[in-house]
């Protein structure tokens, strides 16, 4: 009898890894099978654009500008609310998230950075680096601020959870067109919309500020990604919760943060000092990409 060839353990990992990237595949097939077998409805589509805003700040004005650089200020119990929405983006947890993206600030653009693409191909900035299976288990030492909080560790954990029932509460509303427009076309957007600042800001656009980094400004992105797109901006000022530093920057996330401190919800959202707008300055701000 023949005896089984045997498979080292190296190999059991990268298989592993790459099956780790299987549930982004799969979503892709369902959003593009569904696109084409499912005839959408103008709610539908309306839900999915509706839902791509909503989520996308939940990436930008939650994931980024407060867990990642505390950029603001709120309460426990809107802290939870905001990591919910972040949840429903299917990105992750929101420690999982932040943890990641201060790394990237910390190495931008060198070996340690996870998603350069100066450093490494595009595919791999823009979505390669979340399929690899590589970061599955960050340092969580590194954001002890939030991972302190009970609630935020379990809601990383069971990240899928608010997704889940947001894509069940798409169907029985919407039926399958509310399904697949609303939730499966409207998540694959969101995915790209939010990985062009990995990929695309460090590779096109111009630069304001002399940072230690290729970030640039894109104002395309911008708009896709509700003002992450200034992203040269961002790499100067990180703890700022504003990124369009001139009024043709439109930076929509921004606008939201500022709505919810007028009524309350948040507080101390941090604005670029004008001493920090004159540093390491290298170009006048010029509205072209």
């Amino acid at each position: 009898m023949p005896s089984v060839p045997s498979v080292s353990e190296s190999t059991r990992k990268a298989v592993w890894r790459r099956l780790r990237g299987l549930p982004f595949i799969l979503i892709h097939v369902a959003a593009l099978v569904g696109a084409c077998l499912v005839t959408p409805t103008w709610e539908a589509a309306a839900l999915g654009v509706a839902l791509y805003v909503v989520r996308m700040f939940g990436i930008t004005g939650v994931y980024h500008r407060y867990f990642a650089h505390r950029a603001y200020k709120t309460s426990r119990w809107f802290q939870f609310v905001l990591a919910w929405v972040g949840c429903t983006a299917m990105q992750k947890g929101p420690l999982w998230w932040a943890v990641h993206h201060r790394h990237h600030h910390k190495y931008s653009d060198q070996d340690e950075d996870p998603h350069s693409p100066i450093k490494r191909s595009v595919w791999w900035s823009h979505a390669g680096w979340v399929m690899s299976g590589l970061f599955r288990f960050p340092n969580y030492d590194e954001i002890k601020d939030f991972a302190k909080y009970p609630e935020l560790r379990v809601m990383n954990k069971l990240y899928w959870t608010p997704g889940i029932l947001l894509a069940a509460g798409c169907y029985l509303w919407m039926g399958l067109p509310g399904f697949v427009w609303g939730f499966l076309v409207s998540t694959v957007c969101l995915y790209h919309g939010t990985f062009l600042i990995n990929s695309a800001c460090h590779l096109w656009g111009y630069r304001r500020y002399e940072t230690t980094d290729q970030s640039k400004n894109l104002w395309w992105a911008a708009i896709l990604t509700l003002g992450e797109g200034w992203h040269n901006n961002h790499h100067h000022y990180q703890s700022c919760a504003r990124q369009g530093f001139v009024w043709w920057e439109i930076d929509i996330s921004y606008y939201v943060l500022r709505g919810l401190a007028a009524v309350g919800l948040i507080w101390d959202v941090r604005e670029p000092t004008p001493k920090a707008l004159a540093a390491k300055l290298i170009a006048k701000p010029q509205p072209v990409a």
